[in-house]
């Protein structure tokens, strides 16, 4: 028995360890520290995620991408009651039907750093929610590549591509995809070859 659990140790491990790597705490409640991960790396993931969903695929990309993902991270958190989409006096309701809604952002966010930046969300009504906004409109993105992908039970992403490429015309963008939070490692693997980055 001992002969069979010393063959299963080194399997183990790396189990563990990918694991591990998947729950990491990313969050920073002022600023983000984009010194860790992959410190040679031109590229980011750059996500938010008020179910979670977004960010499961967000750990996902960054275990592939060898980077640690970074957070948007909402100075005020979404409640289960901001999220209500059956109550049009919802938080979320009130904002996606607010052209003028700017939700605060917590942390700051390096983005000099690098070229290529992998931006996750969830899509609200079909739309970017307006967090991602107040992202856009607080950096320049001269000479960057967008790299967008969004977590939606139905909805497509080409509308909110459309407003990303209104917020950010000098950014350079590929083309994105849409995911649930349960897509097959290997999928995003194929979906990040096919970049050729």
């Amino acid at each position: 028995m001992s002969k069979y659990i010393k063959l299963l140790m080194p399997l183990l491990l790396l189990t563990l360890t990918s694991c591990n790597s998947l729950t990491s705490d990313v969050h920073n409640n002022t600023e983000q520290d984009n010194s860790s991960g992959n410190n040679d790396s031109s590229i980011v993931v750059i996500y938010f995620s008020a179910t979670g969903n977004t960010e499961i695929v967000s750990l996902k990309l960054g275990t592939i991408l060898n980077v640690t993902p970074i957070e948007i991270v909402p100075l005020v958190p979404y409640t289960n009651e901001d999220l209500s989409y059956n109550d049009n006096d919802c938080r979320a309701n009130q904002e996606q039907n607010d052209p003028n809604a700017r939700p605060e952002i917590e942390n700051v966010i390096n983005i000099e750093a690098y070229e290529t930046i992998f931006l996750g969300y969830p899509i609200w009504w079909g739309k970017l929610p307006k967090i991602i906004y107040t992202f856009m409109e607080s950096y320049s993105f001269d000479k960057k590549m967008i790299i967008p992908f969004c977590t939606s039970g139905s909805s497509g992403i080409s509308y909110s591509e459309n407003e990303l490429h209104q917020l950010a015309p000098v950014a350079n963008f590929k083309e994105g995809r849409r995911f649930s939070s349960s897509v097959d490692t290997n999928e995003l693997y194929s979906w990040i070859e096919s970049l050729n980055l």
